[in-house]
């Protein structure tokens, strides 16, 4: 079967140039051994970290790491209670996404309330503090300043008190360098939350919500010289499908909702909520849906290794792989 591959670069939406492929052959792996240059090094084929969305009741612990280089961290979080301090980053815009139940947010620019399918980004030096109810959200950090590409759905706002039954406390505040990494504090130390939060009231910055909409397509939110975040939403795959293969960026991608197959030149994997999976640069790669599903995308100019634990890996390609996948999804 013919498909078309787009070749991207990744500040770009718009292709260098589309190609007419064979399907089969560009997922086959070559076998150039018989030739006078051996081409192509063996390549383990994609890994899988999944976190359920669904809560599960547990002490609260520190985010969990799942990809990180020198210059960006993502880490998954889930709560049902207050995160025991405020953290200010020194070097970082912190991104935070929802993906289940609600999060107060509370900083000195105001309180959000957090809810899924929502994007917020706390400015550098910012304090910040979260009460979760039986939620899960992620988290991002890219080094400051992170431009917003999207128009906001509202804003942070003086809320007092944040959450019913809030009393105010002596708290401690953590300083944190390396992208907020355990053991990267440069100072803890007490503060008056009443204080902190009121500070509010003498600052016209806000911060701002974003939302994911329904909307077939891409929506990019954030972006920097070496990043970009957005969401992409997929409607069930046409016959005339498309890959896409980027060449100067890997991309780390999160199943937010319905489920797909992910056809790629190192594997063919099903992906469900709550999974991960990292693209290296210079991967061909297509969808096939059979339902609406939406994943965030974010796209990295250096290679953002996986530091979490794997929970499977995607099948080596072979035609009968490729046959049952397209079998369930096209007519």
């Amino acid at each position: 079967m013919t498909v078309t591959e787009d070749v991207m670069v990744f500040a770009s939406d718009q292709p260098l140039r589309s190609l007419d492929r064979d399907e089969k052959l560009l997922l086959t792996r070559a076998d150039t051994g018989k030739g006078p240059i051996k081409l192509g090094r063996e390549h383990l084929p994609l890994t899988v970290v999944h976190y359920p969305q669904e809560y599960t009741a547990r002490p609260f612990a520190p985010p969990r790491g799942i990809y990180e280089n020198s210059q960006l961290r993502i880490e998954w979080q889930t709560m049902d209670n207050r995160q025991p301090f405020y953290h200010r980053n020194c070097d970082v815009d912190e991104i935070s996404y929802q993906i289940a139940s609600d999060r107060t947010l509370m900083t000195e620019l105001g309180v959000i309330e957090h809810r899924p399918r929502e994007f917020s980004r706390i400015p550098r030096g910012v304090a910040h503090d979260n009460y979760g109810r039986q939620e899960s959200h992620l988290l991002f950090y890219i080094p400051a300043p992170v431009t917003e590409l999207a128009a906001p759905q509202r804003t942070s706002q003086p809320v007092s008190p944040p959450f019913p039954g809030w009393q105010a406390a002596a708290m401690h505040e953590a300083v944190t360098q390396c992208m907020g990494t355990p053991g990267n504090d440069t100072a803890v130390f007490g503060v008056d939350e009443k204080l902190l939060l009121e500070q509010v009231h003498s600052e016209s910055e806000r911060m701002n919500v974003f939302s994911i909409n329904h909307t077939v397509g891409t929506q990019w939110f954030f972006a920097t010289e070496a990043a970009r975040l957005g969401a992409v939403v997929t409607s069930p795959t046409p016959e005339n499908r498309r890959y896409h293969r980027t060449l100067d960026a890997d991309e780390i991608q999160y199943q937010v909702s319905g489920r797909r197959t992910l056809l790629t030149q190192r594997g063919i994997v099903d992906l469900r909520p709550g999974d991960f999976v990292r693209i290296p640069l210079g991967i061909a790669h297509g969808n096939l849906v059979d339902e609406a599903s939406t994943h965030l995308s974010l796209l990295s100019n250096q290679e953002l290794p996986q530091v979490a634990e794997s929970a499977r890996t995607a099948d080596p390609y072979s035609p009968a792989r490729l046959t049952a996948a397209l079998d369930r999804v096209l007519p």
